[in-house]
């Protein structure tokens, strides 16, 4: 892409119809923000040169992405997208552009070839502004295409007026825009605020550019979705479909078995390698990594975790920031939660929670156990009703089970305490004290029995 183009995204406003005061661009799809899916297109094509406008509750748009430090623009008062735009020419300026690219921020259809076409047709065609036109069914909230004796000008859903600008076609405004600099920038000060909402809009820039004897190109995209912003929770939940579908289809096309694929939800930084089984219902989500064999069963969350060669998720389980090696297989109904590593050949069965644990090669923790804070050795077998105690209201500690070591059964090892390699925790037991290698512990009473008369 021409190094002299770079993108500017318009992310200030607040979002009214989404009835949240978080910002709209924070909305997610996929379990990523809207804003997400723009910045990610925007990127493969200008790298570093992709700037964010923001405005209503900035730091929490700036705070979700620290990898765009340095290249947001406040819009301290949130007056419409023309001023968001004569906000952000001083930056643009001062970065040596000659165009850019202007998309909204609450487009997460649109994808990377689609923004390159529509900028290489711009280019072709010498336009000092471009812009985007897409046909829907119903105009709803867009701003409307008006094309009479020649001219294009966009004319906002507020302010159409039929008698004035003619019947609606269905011809929209996508929100995308290219401007070259040098030309456009000198009319971005006449954009007026003479209109129903008493904002100043972008779009006027297209009838102050006509009128300028500026070239100008609409570049009608038909009916493609990819252009469709988001501007109420209806409009979300479609839209999340739309990417859910497209999602699927990808990892069907590159060999992913995906069952029950109506039901599967998978967030665009998840990698699956192809072979990998999946059933729905199933939410794959963050930066989840599926290795070659592996399978997901129905019923299961995970988000950024990371699932080893030949590996097996039963149902009804939740992963989080977790890690299972090849071989090594999980639940039904486990929980694995941040810093749970399972090594290879490893097992965790129904109603096992771990949490900043590790269950070394081979080891077992079949069913109604919790460890946290802890390091379990290989071959080690861990008792049903285990509990690591690891808190003592003030600071967590740590359990150490060295390898080949046996939990008898409902047994508490309150930390911080190590069971060596080879001992044996009789059931019931209560361990407060180290356990050396080879060892029997039993911290139980002793048992009475009477007659029950």
């Amino acid at each position: 892409m021409h190094e002299r183009i770079g993108a500017l995204v318009l992310a200030a406003g607040k979002g009214t119809r989404m009835k949240s005061d978080a910002p709209k661009v924070l909305k997610t799809l996929l379990g990523e923000p809207m804003l997400r899916y723009g910045l990610d297109a925007l990127a493969a094509l200008f790298g570093e040169r992709v700037f964010t406008v923001v405005g209503h509750r900035a730091e929490m748009v700036e705070a979700a992405f620290p990898g765009m430090a340095g290249r947001f623009v406040l819009q301290a008062e949130q007056r419409g997208t023309g001023h968001a735009l004569a906000a952000a020419l001083p930056r643009l300026a001062a970065e040596g552009l000659g165009y850019v690219l202007v998309v909204n921020g609450d487009a997460p259809l649109v994808t990377a070839e689609s923004l390159r076409a529509f900028v290489d047709t711009a280019l072709a065609e010498a336009a000092d502004l471009a812009f985007v036109t897409i046909e829907v069914p119903e105009a709803g909230a867009y701003g409307r295409v008006v094309r009479r004796d020649g001219a294009v000008r966009i004319v906002e859903a507020k302010d159409y007026d039929a008698s004035r600008d003619g019947p609606v076609t269905g011809e929209i405004n996508a929100g995308v825009y290219l401007l070259r600099l040098g030309a456009v920038a000198p009319l971005v000060a006449e954009i007026g605020n003479d209109n129903k909402s008493g904002e100043y809009y972008i779009t006027d820039l297209v009838a102050l550019a006509g009128g300028a004897g500026l070239s100008v190109l609409a570049v009608n995209r038909g009916p493609d979705p990819a252009y469709l912003g988001i501007n109420s929770p209806r409009e979300l939940v479609a839209a999340e479909e739309l990417l859910r579908r497209r999602r699927v289809e990808e990892l069907l096309e590159a060999g992913v078995i995906i069952r029950a694929a109506e039901s599967v939800r998978i967030g665009p930084a998840v990698s699956v390698a192809p072979g990998v089984e999946l059933c729905g219902p199933l939410e794959l989500y963050g930066h989840t990594a599926v290795a070659l064999g592996a399978a997901i069963a129905s019923h299961n969350v995970l988000r950024d975790a990371t699932i080893g060669e030949n590996a097996v998720v039963h149902a009804f389980c939740h992963l989080e920031g977790a890690r299972v090696a090849a071989g090594a297989q999980v639940g039904p109904y486990a929980r694995l939660r941040p810093g749970a590593v399972l090594e290879e050949g490893a097992r965790v069965g129904n109603f096992v929670e771990m949490k900043k644990a590790v269950l070394g090669r081979g080891a077992k923790a079949s069913h109604l156990t919790y460890l946290g804070d802890a390091s379990v050795g290989a071959e080690a077998n861990i008792g049903a009703g285990t509990i690591t105690c690891n808190y003592d209201g003030v600071h967590k500690h740590k359990t150490v089970i060295g390898e080949k070591a046996f939990i008898g059964s409902n047994s508490a090892l309150v930390a911080p305490v190590t069971i060596g390699a080879g001992a044996l925790v009789g059931a019931g037991s209560v361990i407060t004290s180290d356990v050396p290698d080879g060892a029997l512990a039993l911290g139980r009473g002793r048992q009475v029995t009477k007659s029950r008369k």
